[in-house]
């Protein structure tokens, strides 16, 4: 059996010999393999880093951004504020505008309402007895010429009236 002692005695050297290489390959897979690793976390630290700085850059842009356009909105704000209060007085002063209109021409067409109410009375106080058929001929026309005047000085006042809301809507 001697010769089995060769074979065995052959194929151990063969497996250490194996066994060796596996060893010296392992390792250098081994220390390439951290040395990779190694080169990946530095990268990826690196890589966080900037980020990290990029993030926070982004955020001071977004908070720089807002506060402006905050500014602008409060701005804005009260411009708009001071616009509506301007446009109220406006239309405050020409709705007293239009008061004042009418109310003048509400004057005017009272006076004309009451001249035409003391002359129709003392026409009446004037006429007699004796001349009845004279006057009741007389008052026929002199009514039709009060109605005339009355109207024609209401036509006036309507227009004034109608002029004066005009301008004051513009």
């Amino acid at each position: 059996m001697s010769n089995g002692d060769g074979v065995t005695a052959t194929l151990s050297g063969a497996v250490e010999t194996a066994k060796e290489k596996v060893a010296e390959v392992s390792g250098a897979v081994a220390s390439t393999a951290s040395a990779t690793v190694a080169k990946a976390k530095k990268a990826a630290k690196s890589a966080e880093k900037k980020v990290k700085t990029e993030v926070a850059k982004a955020k001071k842009a977004v908070k720089k951004t807002v506060s402006v356009a905050k500014k602008k909105l409060a701005t804005a704000s009260k411009d708009a504020k001071k616009e509506v209060a301007s446009l109220k007085k406006k239309v405050a002063s020409k709705q007293a505008a239009v008061k004042k209109a009418v109310k003048k021409a509400v004057a005017k067409k009272a006076p004309a309402k009451k001249a035409v109410a003391k002359k129709a009375p003392a026409k009446k106080a004037a006429v007699k007895k004796a001349a009845v058929k004279k006057a009741v001929a007389k008052k026929a026309p002199a009514k039709t010429a009060v109605a005339k005047k009355s109207a024609a000085k209401k036509a006036p006042a309507k227009k004034a009236v109608k002029t004066a809301a005009k301008k004051a809507a513009k």
